[in-house]
Order: structure tokens, then C-alpha cells, then sequence
């Protein structure tokens, strides 16, 4: 079997074979073939498209590439959940807890932030002493005993994705949505769990700009779910405006404590709501208003709260930290941005706000890059709030003071004050089952 013609075969619109696809991904995974062959059925296959039986199979044998994890020896379905990222998404810190607290089996695998969009891990790792890697041993030991644990993905996990990936970050290849659901669900049937809830993003904080491209995504992976034997839920959500108001790692530990003490309502609470009961819906086979209904009653009683605890607990972290925030470490410069007009915040573009996190050291512009985990930001006003001349809408933390100018004139330019408060969008645009 020779590359060059299962490329021509995609590039003149036809359907590959498994064999040729099964070919495509075992010279990716062993180094076979060449970067510019792969780039060139990448690009083939982001101006063709994919028919749901390529999907298929491209998605199964990334999967199958390195290491399938397997829950056998755990009772009950386990259950994962998956957002396609965002700016201050910091919802698997409150829904993981929720959804254990009430019995689901939860094995979440999470990576780094890169770019504007933060990572669960390097959350996770703002906690002192909190382990993101664990011996197969003692990971099966935790779900079992604790009911969920939080990791950074397996290092032999899918492993031709990490090539793909690399290559199409690079051959303006990256929002096909065939290789952005075969990426992403290729992971999470390689991590083993029966139940999959999907938070897929759109606006200008995500990769997917409209609802409508958002949408198209959730159904691919969807339906690669239900192929693959796998209980699925997708709730398409926005990324028009950044989730609650904490931007950067500790910041956002912060947050999601006080989320789950009971403190902080609002749009980060209600979609960690949606979330969590669908993962009670898909797990327990309850219908999914009692499903909210029980994720509401798990915060408000503490619950949810303490199971965070227990998880970070057996994971080596330092759970002072959570019942006393003011410990996570605090950047030395906390610089102020001021409305320069009166009116209201008409718009605010998230990628552009995610990527002064960046600047402010919250987050990596490479892989592998050091982060300040107390860095960030914190808003005072979002979307739709009114705001006075020279009232304060964003504070900005950061311990690289050279850097405070730049990252302030970015922020600014990312936001919009208008004379008419805008049309408010709505937090969750569809769900598809």
C-alpha cells in the first residue's frame, strides 16, 4: 500500500477503506511517515470532509494506538466529561465532586492549558501537593474508594493523536471538525469510560465561532460515541463571554470552592448543573430534571463541597488550602483596569482576554512552558453589566511587572463599552443525546 495514493483517493472526494485508514495512522504512530504526506491527507480531508463511516474507524484506531484503559474491576458505569476549552472554565473542579458525591463513578483525564484556553491539570497542580499522575494501582483505588479521581492524560494514551495534532497546528488544519472530533473522542474511548457528557464551546473564546459549527461538532462526536458502544450526552454552551469571573489557575480553584460552598451563583453554577446532571442522567438512568434537582441539592448541602475534598485528599493535595483560600500564594502586582467611558460592556472577544492571561504568565504560548499558577485575572463587570467612567472592570495579577503594560492594552482592546445594554445570548444553545 503506497501514501501517495490513498492521498490522491481523499483528494478527488472518495471514501477510504479501513485498511488505508488503519495504514494512514500506524505510519503516524511509528514514524513511517513523512510529516509532509501527513499534512497532505490532513489537508485533504479538512477541504473533503469525512462520511461517518471513516470517522469511525480513523477515531478507533487513534484510540487503539497506545494503551486502552479498562473499568471492569469497578462498579457501575464510570463516567467522563470533556469541554472543548474555554476561558475560565473551570467546570470539572465543581462538576466532578457533584456528580461523585451522588454516586457516579468519575474518571476524569485532563490536560495543560495551551494558547488562550486554560487546562484542568495545571488547575489541579495550583493545589498544593496534588498529584495529577498515579499508578495504575492506585488509580482504580480511588474510584473505588472515592468515587472519582482528576489526572493528566496517560502518556501512551492515543499517542498518533499527539502527532496529528502537532501537524495540524501547524498546516492550518486545526478546525476541521472530522479531526477535531476524531481527536477528541479517540481520547476518551482509549480512557475506558462507558458515559461521556461533551461541553462543546462556542464564540470567540472556542474553536468553533458559531453555534451552528458547534453544533455540527457535538453530532459527529455523538454519533462516533454511540458507534463505539458508548453512553453520550453534548450540551453546546457559549464562549462569547468568559465563565464566572476568575481567570487563572489559583484564581479559578478559588472560585470553584465558593461555587461549591454555596457562595457564588450565575453562569458558571448553572451550566456546572447541566453538566453534572447529565453525567447523573447517563450514569444512574434517572430522568434529568431529578437529576438537577439532586446536583442542586448536592451543593447546597455540602456534599459536593466535601467530596472535592476527599479527592484532593487521596491525591496527595492539601485540602487547608480549600477550606482557607487565602493561602494559595498572591502575585506581587495587582494593576487596575478602569473604564475609560460610562455605558455598558457591549462585547467582550475571550480569546483576546485568554491570551492576556497568557501574558500575565497564567498560561503557556508553547508546550511545556512554566507557569505562575497565582497569576490572572479577575472581572468586575462582564457582558451586558453597566459601568460608570473610571470604574474598575478588571483586576489584573501577575509577578512579572515588565509585562503589565502590554497585557493591560491588550485587555482593553478586548473589550467594547456601548450606549445600549447588548442582547443577552443564551448560556446553553441545544443539547443533543
Amino acid at each position: 500500500m503506497r501514501m501517495i495514493d490513498i492521498i490522491e483517493k481523499k483528494r478527488d472526494g472518495n471514501e477510504l477503506t479501513k485498511e488505508e485508514i488503519s495504514f494512514f495512522v500506524k505510519g503516524a504512530s511509528n514514524d513511517s511517515l513523512p510529516d509532509y504526506q501527513i499534512s497532505a491527507l490532513l489537508m485533504a480531508i479538512y477541504i473533503n470532509g469525512m462520511t461517518d463511516y471513516e470517522l469511525e474507524i480513523l477515531t478507533s484506531e487513534m484510540a487503539e494506538s497506545g494503551e486502552v484503559k479498562r473499568w471492569d474491576n469497578v462498579d457501575g458505569l464510570t463516567c467522563d466529561k470533556h469541554s472543548t476549552g474555554g476561558v475560565g472554565d473551570k467546570t470539572s473542579l465543581i462538576v466532578v465532586p457533584i456528580a461523585a458525591s451522588l454516586g457516579v463513578k468519575v474518571v476524569k483525564m485532563s490536560g495543560k492549558g495551551l494558547g488562550h484556553t486554560g487546562g484542568t491539570v495545571d488547575k489541579l497542580e495550583a493545589i498544593k501537593g496534588f498529584c495529577t499522575v498515579l499508578t495504575p494501582e492506585k488509580l482504580t483505588e480511588n474510584v473505588k474508594k472515592v468515587g472519582a479521581v482528576m489526572i493528566g492524560q496517560s502518556g501512551n494514551l492515543a499517542p498518533a493523536d499527539k502527532r496529528l495534532y502537532a501537524i495540524r497546528d501547524v498546516t492550518g488544519t486545526v478546525s476541521s471538525i472530522p479531526l477535531i472530533a476524531s481527536s477528541i473522542m479517540s481520547k476518551k474511548i482509549a480512557s475506558g469510560s462507558k458515559c461521556i457528557v461533551l461541553d462543546v464551546k462556542c464564540g470567540s473564546g472556542a474553536f468553533m465561532k458559531t453555534p451552528e459549527r458547534a453544533y455540527e461538532l457535538a453530532e459527529k462526536m455523538v454519533e462516533i460515541g454511540r458507534r463505539k458502544n458508548r453512553k453520550m450526552s453534548a450540551v453546546v454552551t457559549d464562549m462569547d463571554i468568559p465563565l464566572g469571573y476568575a481567570i487563572g489557575n489559583s484564581l479559578e480553584v478559588i472560585e470553584a470552592v465558593n461555587v461549591l460552598k454555596g457562595g457564588q451563583k450565575g453562569d458558571l453554577y448553572d451550566i456546572c448543573i447541566e453538566l453534572a446532571a447529565h453525567m447523573l442522567m447517563l450514569s444512574l438512568g434517572l430522568p434529568l430534571e431529578e437529576c438537577r434537582k439532586k446536583a442542586v441539592m448536592a451543593v447546597e448541602s455540602g456534599s459536593a463541597y466535601e467530596k472535592l475534598k476527599e479527592i484532593v485528599s487521596a491525591q496527595g493535595g492539601d485540602v487547608s488550602y480549600l477550606e482557607d483560600t487565602e493561602m494559595f500564594e498572591r502575585s506581587e502586582n495587582v494593576y487596575e483596569i478602569r473604564a475609560k467611558q460610562s455605558g455598558y460592556i457591549g462585547y467582550m472577544n475571550c480569546e483576546g482576554i485568554g491570551n492576556t492571561s497568557v501574558i500575565l504568565g497564567a498560561g503557556r504560548s508553547k508546550k511545556d512552558q512554566a507557569i505562575d499558577h497565582s497569576a490572572g485575572i479577575i472581572l468586575c463587570k462582564k457582558t451586558g453589566d453597566e459601568v460608570t467612567e473610571g470604574e474598575v472592570i478588571a483586576k489584573l495579577y501577575t509577578n512579572q511587572a515588565d509585562n503589565i503594560a502590554l497585557a493591560a492594552e491588550l485587555f482593553e482592546s478586548s473589550i467594547d463599552i456601548t450606549n445600549t445594554r447588548p442582547e443577552k445570548k443564551p448560556l446553553i444553545y441545544s443539547v443533543i443525546e
